[in-house]
């Protein structure tokens, strides 16, 4: 029989709830367009918490998005990604991620596995996440930040509209690289 190693809380961190502070939270994404270009985007953070037991391994996160705050910079463009082509933002439940383990890969350096639901299809995805430490802010709460990023597949969650562009190609690349700065507080 093997002993399981337990992996100690980063440096700062202690056990107990930290609520995501979503005012300093962002998700942001990428997808290519015709190929030939990049559109950024945005996605409120409207709730989550990460609570923190003795060791990495006994710890958990949750986030919830609202895809009706779906922000590309251009109103047209957000009004195709809020309808039934996309995200059918007027009817659809809100995104989740709920951690399912983590796992450290360097010095400040994390794989945080999870559950990422959009478009009520669940699957299975990994963060890559840099822990960026733990300060006390002026109004003496204690503050994490980390920053994570991932790639998905978005007809892995049911988003198949495109066209076909002339030349070859679509208009809509499958890929979306997803990016998060998150901020969290100690709960007392």
């Amino acid at each position: 029989m093997t002993a399981t190693t337990q992996t100690a809380l980063p440096q700062g961190l202690t056990s107990g709830t930290w609520a995501l502070d979503t005012a300093h939270t962002e998700a942001s994404f990428t997808a290519r367009h015709a190929g030939v270009t990049k559109v950024r985007g945005t996605v409120k953070v409207t709730e989550g918490a990460l609570v923190l037991g003795d060791t990495l391994e006994s710890s958990t996160l949750t986030a919830t998005l609202d895809p009706t705050t779906i922000a590309t910079g251009n109103e047209s463009r957000d009004g195709h990604l809020k309808s039934a082509d996309f995200f059918n933002a007027e009817t659809a439940q809100p995104w989740t991620f709920v951690s399912t383990g983590v796992r450290q890969t360097g010095e400040n350096t994390y794989a945080i596995a999870g559950d990422l639901t959009i478009n009520g299809v669940t699957k299975a995805v990994e963060l890559a996440t840099e822990f960026n430490g733990v300060v006390v802010d002026p109004w003496g709460g204690t503050r994490a930040g980390a920053e994570a990023t991932l790639t998905v597949s978005r007809k892995d969650f049911g988003l198949t509209w495109n066209v076909a562009l002339e030349a070859g190609g679509v208009l809509v690349s499958d890929k979306v690289v997803i990016n998060l700065d998150v901020a969290a507080v100690k709960q007392a």
